[in-house]
């Protein structure tokens, strides 16, 4: 089965988070770095992936994006630093 992907993205300084979904992760963050298909990541400048978590089945990665869409922005931020705990941009190509 394919594997998809929950990620978080956001701005050079921190403070804006986009919590998307995706069969091709790599694809889908060049697609958010030339501004294609999200206007809210392309109005906000969220470029930089700092988290994604890989799942087997699309349907999880479904209910853990409505998951961590729903969160506080802390919650969020507790839950990147756990894998990333100086919120760097992350190289994924």
């Amino acid at each position: 089965m394919k594997s998809s992907y929950v990620y978080i993205l956001t701005n050079k300084y921190r403070t804006t988070f986009y919590v998307g979904v995706t069969g091709d992760l790599i694809k889908r963050i060049i697609e958010h770095q030339n501004g294609i298909g999200s206007t809210f990541t392309k109005k906000y400048n969220l470029k930089d992936i700092i988290f994604y978590e890989e799942f087997s089945d699309i349907k999880q990665a479904i209910a853990r994006e409505k998951q961590l869409k729903s969160w506080h922005k802390e919650w969020k931020l507790n839950l990147i630093r756990e894998k990333n705990p100086n919120l760097k941009t992350l190289k994924i190509m």
